[in-house]
């Protein structure tokens, strides 16, 4: 290698590295190994409604404040998104919404996150505010979101409902994710 390459080779691998690093971030989990189970275990009492979506988005935008961090669309690019590290979750992202439930969305966003900017918003907002938000937030990802997270029961992050692989299984005519069969899949004629 010629040794005028190797600056460049330098920045290409500098810049490499923490765009890898964010995308390892977008699939762990954040809550806490020993309150995993218990966060999993949580489900939203309030029922799928668009007025629930509307609060959501109103306290998103308002009260939340979360579009500070998330954008106002959900991509994870608000105004303060450059200065954190590591960046805030993209909502858009089809893989937040598939590997982890809503129990831990809500954990995470009543409790806070250990390594990360995500500060716990548990004094802030009433529970049933949390679940609005999340509500509004899940419509970020379209087709993505709800339908691959489930109401209560989720995937979380590479699990199926048994605590294993099985009924992890994405096939379908394209493969990946165009595709979807087994249990955490949503049933063709479910009203999502």
């Amino acid at each position: 290698m010629k040794p005028s390459m190797f600056p460049l080779i330098a920045v290409i691998v500098s810049l490499a590295i923490p765009a890898m690093a964010a995308e390892r971030h977008m699939m762990q989990s954040l809550v806490p190994a020993d309150k995993l189970m218990e966060a999993r275990a949580l489900t939203s009492p309030l029922p799928e409604s668009q007025e629930i979506v509307k609060q959501g988005k109103a306290l998103y935008d308002g009260k939340g404040g979360c579009f500070n961090c998330h954008g106002k669309e959900g991509g994870g690019n608000g105004p303060l998104a450059a200065q954190l590290n590591p960046s805030p979750r993209n909502f858009q992202h089809h893989g937040f919404w598939r590997h982890r439930t809503e129990g831990e969305i809500f954990w995470v966003i009543k409790n806070g996150s250990v390594g990360t900017a995500m500060v716990g918003f548990g004094g802030q907002l009433t529970d049933e505010e949390i679940w609005s938000i999340i509500q509004y937030a899940r419509s970020f990802a379209g087709e993505h979101g709800p339908g691959m997270m489930g109401r209560g029961g989720g995937m979380g992050p590479m699990m199926g409902p048994g605590g294993g692989m099985e009924g992890m299984e994405h096939r379908g005519p394209m493969g990946g994710m165009r595709g979807c069969e087994g249990e955490g899949c949503p049933k063709p004629d479910s009203n999502h």
